[in-house]
């Protein structure tokens, strides 16, 4: 049974920063592509940044570009997502995503394997 777990959500004022972890058990998870991504009511599930297994080859969304970094800890099986400058339009639900393979892949449905979520609420 895989299990991905995300923790580090919260409340923070626009211009803040939080630090989000996503742990995963059940497989080792080294050589696999992994992904954040975010929903906010009322909008559909979307991208905002992955990772590959080698570290070596990261992906953002436009808009988080320069504010977010993902990064992981294989040793650990955990990928963090630090998020910086945060406004309030990246309040969602946040999620961490596996795919067992090693190509990277923005869309959400290309990946198996989802943690339960973490809320980040960014006031003005």
């Amino acid at each position: 049974q895989v299990q991905l777990v995300e923790t580090g959500g919260g409340l923070v004022q626009a211009g803040g920063s939080l630090r989000l972890s996503c742990a995963a058990a059940g497989r080792t998870f080294s050589s696999y592509a992994m992904g954040w991504f975010r929903q906010a009511p009322g909008k559909e599930r979307e991208f905002v940044a992955g990772i590959r297994g080698s570290a070596t080859t990261t992906l953002y969304a436009d808009s988080v570009k320069g504010r977010f970094t993902i990064s992981r800890d294989n040793a650990k099986n955990t990928v963090y997502l630090q998020m910086n400058s945060l406004k309030p339009e990246d309040t969602a639900v946040y999620y961490c995503a596996v795919r067992p393979s090693m190509v990277l892949f923005t869309t959400p449905r290309m990946y198996d394997y989802w943690g339960q979520g973490t809320q980040v609420t960014v006031s003005s």
